[in-house]
């Protein structure tokens, strides 16, 4: 265990080299400068100023929400660029979710982000810092799973919603039905995403349409919920932003690979 922790610690040290080089301001600004694209600065900025404006119009937990919604952004933006620092924002972003769908009794979202979708976020992380696509470099190594592990994740995949149904039917879950359809795009989305497979974007995206309609009913009810909207909204955006990128990476990496 001792050991495990010490490779954890010496990778986040290397990542963050691969960031900033030596912490100074400058150096700081420009290794960001560089290490994102024109578009990628634009998505970014642009989703930190929708969803700050729409928490600051609509949410009355606007805090809580505007700082969940700015680390979830910034997660996907990181996971985009296959960088395992996004998959420890993740971590965050599941707590304080979690937190934000407990108060209006979304126990399925709850349970799913503090029992599945954050633990299989630190499951991720520390699998993508064990499998750097090179030496020294913030960029996981973009995996392909054959068809008879598609096949298992896909009974694994109905196991977990079957179960999940009726736990969530138990807490009297607001919405069940979107509320298990959640866990399943979910489950299908962490699980692509440690085992380090491009289409776990794509299940994000899903998750995301499903959070987007589960979150516009409970606005029907409470309009500050529309901020909640607003971020699932952008991070669907992200995410399919996210599948574009690893697919042109995984290309590259494979002609890289290639003698």
């Amino acid at each position: 265990m001792r050991k495990h922790r010490q490779y954890i610690v010496r990778s986040l040290k290397m990542y963050s080299r691969c960031f900033f080089g030596k912490f100074t301001e400058d150096t700081m600004l420009r290794k960001l400068n560089n290490y994102f694209t024109t578009f990628e600065k634009i998505l970014w900025i642009g989703s930190l100023v929708l969803i700050t404006g729409s928490a600051v119009m609509f949410g009355k937990d606007g805090i809580l929400s505007v700082i969940a919604s700015l680390i979830g952004a910034t997660s996907l933006l990181l996971n985009a660029k296959g960088n395992p620092i996004g998959q420890a924002l993740g971590v965050i972003f599941s707590i304080l979710y979690a937190i934000i769908s407990y108060s209006f009794a979304y126990y399925g979202e709850m349970i799913t982000y503090l029992g599945l979708t954050g633990p299989m976020a630190l499951a991720a992380f520390i699998s993508w810092i064990r499998n750097p696509f090179a030496k020294g470099k913030a960029e996981v190594k973009v995996n392909h799973i054959h068809r008879g592990e598609v096949l298992f994740m896909f009974i694994l995949t109905a196991v977990v919603t079957v179960v999940f149904y009726f736990v969530l039917d138990f807490f009297n879950t607001a919405n069940l039905i979107p509320s298990t359809v959640s866990v399943t795009t979910s489950f299908l989305a962490v699980y692509l995403t440690f085992r380090r497979n491009r289409f776990f974007a794509v299940a994000y995206a899903a998750n995301d349409i499903v959070l987007i309609i589960l979150w516009s009913l409970a606005a029907l009810t409470d309009i500050s919920y529309i901020s909640v909207v607003v971020c699932f909204v952008i991070f669907f955006v992200n995410d399919i932003y996210g599948f574009i990128s690893w697919s042109a990476m995984r290309k590259r990496q494979a002609a890289e690979i290639q003698p």
